[in-house]
Parts: structure tokens; sequence; C-alpha cells
């Protein structure tokens, strides 16, 4: 082998079986641009592909003569050794690959900002420290005190769950951040979508600077994603503000993860390998021995997990000071002559009285789910067997159509019994808007659901209808919240039906004002039930404590780490034959699963004990490898810890 210099290359080929780093010489033209994290181009398997430099190592234990690097795409370093180390760790976590990861946490390259002259970031001021959020409780108090040390704490915020202005989750954020930068470190916070970004961006450079903050989420230019992403990877940006893909920021010198509202579904990633940005947030603080601050007015089982293991400290408020603050809590039955309770609807007139009142729905449209009003029968669309809804055609009337193929349903009829009369066991929020603007007159009714979200509403009285996630920001606090549908909500068949029922709950009551504030919510539902109840003791602490037990027992996540395989039948089981022999016989199924296309599919799951995953999953990535090698038509799908299991 010549004395040529060498380099480490993970080759954009996500195929399981190619899943390594492979080592090339690097040409004297190359040697100065050849650094850790460059883009190059190089010859792999007759083709030229591209790929990041990983490593520069002294020796090869490659058989054979190596091929020469073939272009160094850019000399910019957009990958640090930390993100290595983690995107290796993430792709063995969820039996992906390293190529898989790597698109997720690199921002594609835009050349022109590459080019350009970097701009100078300000340097953020850490003189102040505002008043209130964590350092509200002497456990918050000290959690920061222990970061503006350097020290590499872990903890769990339980935010108050009532409106405070711009004393809210934000409040804590901010103060974390500074407590960050005060050591000398880089903080990332991640936050669930684009409107939870803007609110804590617009709250730091309030007290560290306008421009400190950089931003990274899918829905920027790409150039603007590749400037931020840049000023990270340059160490010039020392706070940086996304969604999910941010806990994977190029930052050096990590101080800090922020991860606000840890149990959204948004934080689960669609792409493979599926990783849980939760998840990886552990997995980098761990790594780079940073603080770790998960924040949320409701908390999830992992995250009670973690604190029961003693891994995350609790920052809460007493119950009776919580209990003080929240607002008042009542529950009402269905009543099964109309949809709105009588009480209901007299605490959202009270609530108009002296401001907005936010109604709550968990679906969106109009009416999103029929079934026959003869049998009870769902309504099936001939062609897909998918689900049929029914729009609001104005004075046309309403239009049946599915809603995964669009098809237009006309002349139905129940083929079971025959009947054509249909009623609708779930009604979406625009058909909640429609009733209640009929109940009350005069009153403004907004509609914040689906495809038209409102980002804000004023202290002017309104009826506010919106589906969660989607609630307007208000300016004052609404003086009133109507939960709808808590039954429905709590019956679907998911593993997490009632823990997410009680955290969009609770993301609803924190938009409420305070109980000395008259501050009200209502929720419409059987008071029985344990999630409801940790809504009125305003108790989700003790719901997921509860919650955790029950899944223990049952032999469920995060007790336990449930695998998941799912593709055509025959890919299936072609797959589960590679499989060893303990697990080809002991997983669950394979039962039938709809897919997007209407072809059949099946689905394995397994389940082990946290200790045997890496066992687990590394014969589930070896069986998915040998797939690969012998060049299967069809993919199976492996998915770690999947969110529905349901």
């Amino acid at each position: 082998m010549s004395g040529a210099p060498l380099a480490s290359v993970a080759v954009d080929m996500p195929l399981p079986h190619l899943d390594r780093f492979f080592d090339y010489t690097v040409p004297e033209v190359m040697r100065d641009d050849a650094v850790l994290g460059a883009r190059v181009r190089v010859r792999f398997a007759g083709r030229l592909c591209g790929g990041f430099i990983v490593g520069l190592p002294e020796t090869s234990d490659a058989p054979g003569r190596l091929a020469p690097l073939a272009k160094v795409v850019s000399p910019e370093p957009v990958l640090t050794a930390h993100q290595i180390t983690l995107i290796r760790a993430v792709a063995d976590h969820y039996a992906g690959t390293f190529a898989d990861v790597v698109r997720l946490a690199v921002a594609p390259r835009h050349a022109a900002t590459e080019k350009a002259a970097p701009p100078l970031w300000p340097e953020p001021a850490t003189e102040q420290m505002p008043p209130g959020g964590l350092a509200a409780t002497p456990a918050g108090a000290a959690w920061l005190r222990g970061v503006d040390s350097g020290r590499p704490l872990r903890g769990f915020w339980a935010v108050p769950p009532c409106f405070s202005g711009d004393d809210g989750w934000q409040r804590g954020v901010v103060q974390a951040v500074v407590a960050c930068l005060r050591a000398g470190h880089g903080a990332i916070v991640v936050v669930p979508h684009v409107q939870a970004m803007d609110v804590v961006q617009q709250a730091l450079e309030a007290l560290i600077g306008k421009g400190c903050v950089a931003r990274l989420h899918a829905q920027m230019g790409p150039a603007q994603r590749y400037h931020d992403y840049l000023a990270v990877a340059r160490g010039q940006a020392k706070v940086v503000v996304g969604t999910r893909s941010a806990v994977f920021a190029p930052m050096d010198g990590l101080g800090l993860i922020v991860l606000v509202d840890d149990g959204n579904d948004l934080y689960s990633e669609p792409r493979a390998p599926y990783p849980h940005a939760r998840t990886v947030a552990a997995l980098r603080a761990s790594q780079a021995k940073c603080a770790l601050l998960l924040a949320g007015a409701a908390r999830s089982c992992e995250a009670q997990n973690w604190v029961e293991r003693g891994w995350l400290g609790a920052i809460e408020q007493t119950p009776e000071r919580r209990r003080a603050e929240a607002p008042a809590m009542r529950t009402v039955a269905d009543e099964p002559q109309g949809r709105l309770p009588v009480a209901a609807s007299q605490a959202i007139r009270a609530g108009l009285s002296s401001g907005p009142v936010l109604v709550q729905v968990p679906r969106a449209g109009y009416l999103p789910s029929l079934a026959c009003q003869r049998c009870g029968t769902p309504v099936r669309c001939p062609d897909c067997h998918g689900p049929v809804a029914a729009d609001r055609l104005g004075a046309e009337g309403r239009r049946l159509s599915c809603r995964w193929c669009g098809r237009v349903v006309a002349n139905w009829r129940c083929q079971v019994c025959e009947g054509q009369t249909l009623r609708a066991p779930v009604v979406g929020a625009a058909r909640t808007a429609e009733e209640l603007g009929r109940s009350f007159p005069g009153f403004r009714v907004i509609d914040s659901s689906g495809d038209h979200v409102v980002e804000r509403v004023g202290e002017r009285p309104a009826l506010v209808v919106a589906t969660p996630g989607a609630e307007p920001m208000p300016d004052a606090g609404y003086a009133a919240a109507v939960l709808l549908d808590a039954d429905r909500l709590l019956a679907r068949a998911d593993l997490r039906s009632a823990e997410e029922a009680v955290r969009r709950w609770f993301a609803a009551v924190s938009l409420v004002r305070p109980g000395s504030q008259d501050g009200t919510v209502c929720v419409v539902g059987d008071s029985a039930a344990p999630a409801v109840q940790a809504l009125l003791r305003v108790d989700p602490a003790g719901f997921a404590t509860r919650e955790l037990q029950e899944r223990r027992q049952a032999g469920f996540p995060p007790a336990v780490v449930f695998a998941e395989a799912s593709g055509e039948p025959a890919s299936l089981a072609e797959f589960c034959a590679l499989l060893p022999a303990v697990l080809a016989s002991g997983g669950f199924g394979p039962i039938d699963v709809p897919g997007d296309d209407g072809a059949p599919r099946q689905r394995m799951l397994w389940r082990c004990e946290v200790a045997d995953a890496p066992e687990l999953v590394d014969a589930l990535k070896t069986a998915s490898a040998r797939r690969s090698a012998a060049k299967a038509a069809s993919v199976v799908r492996v998915q770690i810890d999947p969110v529905n299991i349901g």
C-alpha cells in the first residue's frame, strides 16, 4: 500500500448489508480539502456516489488496493466528530443505517450560501436572568445554578398548567439557555412545531439579543436552513431552536438540550429508521455529558420511567400550589339528546362574558366518520375500503368521499342491513363550529383546525373551536375551555390513547386563565375514567405513574422494548425465516394491516426486556442485511418501539 493519507467515508448507500465505513486514499491535490465532515464523491460498485468523510485513519484493514477519492465536493466540515458518534448510535439503536440517519441530521447543501462570506453573529447577552419560570420552585432554582456552573444535570420540568403570559414554559426555557451560556456552552432547544419555535425564539431574542438564535426546521428555504446550519457548525451560533431534526445540530461544546412537550407525536420521525427525538436527545446528553431538560404540562410514560429510575430529576410545584393556580376543573356527562350538555353550554356562556372561550374537538373536518344508522356498520369505500367522511358543501348539502383514495361515494347502501340512513359517531371541528354558531348567535366563531390554523386570538369574547395542537395563543388567556368527546378520545384502540388524551387536555388547560381569575375548564366525559380524574385533580404525574405501572404489568413500552416488522406477506415470511429460531417462533403475528395503497400487508411484533434489546435489534438488522444482499424485490420495514402498536 502506498503512503497516501486515508479517509474513511460514509457512502450514501442505505442498504443494510453495506452499513459500514469504507476506506479510500486521498490524492495529493485533495489533501488540504479532505477534512473530517467534508462532503465527497467516491467510486462505489462501479458508479459515483456521495458521502461524508467520517474518519482520517493512519492505516486500513481493508483487503486489496484502495481506490482514491473521486472528488471533494466541499471542504466545509458539516459533520462533527460528536455528530458522527451520535448518528452511529441512533442507527444501531433503531436497527437502521448510518446513511438513513445522516440524511435526517445534515441540512441539504446550498452552494451559494456556503461560498458567501460568513455573516457576523452577535455575542448573546447573559447578564439578566428573568424571574419566575423554573426559578419559581426550589428544585428549579437549584437546577439552574447547577447548569450555570457547568454540571450535566437532567430534569423534567412540570410546567404549571395555566395561562401565565410571558411567564409560561418559554420563560423556563430561556432561563435554562441563559444558565448554559453563562457556563460557556451552547444550547439546543427542540420543539414539536414551527409555532412553538417562533414563540421560544422571540422569548430568547428578547433577552439575549436579536440575531443570536439559529433556526433549523424542514419548512425553511434551503438557503436559510443551510445558512443557520453552517452558523452552528462553524461555532458562530451558540443557541439553536428547531423541530425534531434540530436534536442532531452540529454543535461542539454542547452544554444543554431542551425538549418541550416530549409526548407529542410530531417528535416521531416518519422516515427510516423512525427515531424519536426524545430518545435521540437522551442518547446525545449521555454521550456529550451535557444537561438535559424535558418540559411539559403533561408527562409521558417514557419520561416518568426515567424519573422513577432516577435518571431524570423532577422539577415541580407542590400538589396544593399546582391545584390552587390551575383553572377550576369540572366534568359533565354526555347527554343523549345533544352533543353539548347544558352544564357545558352554561360554562361557555359564562366565559363569553369576560373573554374568548376554547372548545377543543378531537377531529378536524365536518363529519370525519360515518356509520349505518340501523346497524352501526362503519361506512367504507367500495374501491379501497378506506373510511368515508362527509364534507359540508353549503347549499349543495353534504358530499361523501373516501379519506384514503378521494373517491366520491354516491347512492350509499349498507352492505350488512341494506340501510340507507347515516349517523356520525364522530363530529369534526367544522360541524361543531356550525352548531355553536347557531347556539350562541352574536358571537364570533373561529375554526382553527386542519389546514386552517389561527395563530392568535385577542381578548374580545369569541368562540374558538380547535383541534389539539391548533389552539390559537390567547393574548390574555381563555376565560373558559370545554373539552368535547372525552369518552371517544379515550376509546381509541391504541396503547397511548389515555396518555395522549391527558397530554392534549393539559395543553388546552395551559391556555386558560388561573382559577384566581375565574378561569374554568369543563370536560365532557365519564368522571370515573382515570384520565379524566387526573385532569380534575391536576395530577399528570400521578396519571403517568399509574399508566407506567399498568404497562409494566402488561409488558408494554417503555417497560419493555417492542420491535415491528411489516411488509408484503411473502416478504415478511422470508424475513422471519432469516431470524434465529427463538425469534422466528416467539413473535406476535403475522396479522393483516391496512396498506397505504390497498395492497395486502402483514405485521410481526416482538418484545424483550430492555437489557436484551441490543440482541433483538442486531438479529433484525442482520435479517434485513441478508435480504438486501440477496437483492430482495420488496422492502420489509423494521421499526423499534413504534409509537402506535394498538
